[in-house]
């Protein structure tokens, strides 16, 4: 199954937090788009990984996102190993994305910019040949995408670029809230998290109206990029 875009991320709503404006936007574009969970969310204070599933499902249903899939690694102890490079290396060759979208480089969630790293190993030596793997007993060939972007998530990064989400931002807060475990729910008893408070909701959304500033539009996501990006037009730039 090819997509055009497949995105990473450590937990269930890493996605939603900070790259889900920009996918929405490529799929109404016509651009196909999966999403690769790599833990279950486990070890967070709130919810259960059967909620986390649940959550997840109707977020992606919101997206419009073609499929999604949980790798199980183990949330907060998962390492840069092989064995979990081939997990990430088989989703690779099966997707065959032009893009790759992933964790941010570093921030406050130690997952986070481990797993940007693991992806970002992963996405290089599924292009080697003899990196041998397969997927439900088929064989896969080689495949190594256009690129790999890191999107930006608790701290601040200066973005390599950003992404007009003005027209998706309604859409991109109820796929969030779609967690509704995680975030800000005041009929909720569960113990309180740096993410569940109202403030943040406020500071994503400041978040967003900040990158916006830079490109003269309301809302806008940020992203970190691992190579050169080639421009044919310099004219058609914001």
């Amino acid at each position: 199954m090819k997509v055009d875009i497949l995105a990473f991320a450590a937990h269930p709503d890493d996605i939603e937090i900070s790259a889900a404006g920009m996918l929405m936007k490529h799929i109404d574009m016509g651009k196909t788009v999966a999403i690769v969970d790599l833990t279950q969310g486990e070890m967070g204070s709130r919810g259960t990984v059967e909620t986390r599933y649940a959550e997840a499902e109707k977020a992606s249903e919101i997206m419009g996102i073609s499929e999604r899939v949980n790798l199980k690694m183990k949330d907060g102890f998962f390492e840069i190993s092989e064995a979990n490079k081939l997990l990430i290396i088989e989703q690779i060759r099966y997707f065959q994305p032009k893009i790759v979208v992933a964790n941010s480089i570093s921030d406050r969630h130690p997952d986070h910019g481990r797993a940007s790293q693991l992806v970002s190993e992963a996405c290089f030596l599924s292009g080697l040949l003899k990196v041998e793997t397969s997927l439900n007993g088929v064989a896969q060939e080689k495949w190594r995408p256009k690129s790999v972007f890191h999107y930006i998530q608790d701290r601040y990064i200066k973005p390599d670029f950003v992404v007009d989400i003005t027209p998706y931002v309604n859409r991109k807060l109820d796929a969030l809230k779609a967690f509704e475990t995680q975030f800000f729910n005041p009929s909720h008893s569960a113990p309180n998290t740096p993410i569940s408070g109202e403030n943040f909701l406020k500071f994503l959304e400041g978040r967003w109206r900040e990158f916006g500033r830079e490109i003269g539009v309301d809302f806008a996501e940020g992203y970190t990029v691992e190579r050169t990006i080639g421009v044919s037009d310099i004219t058609e730039l914001d």
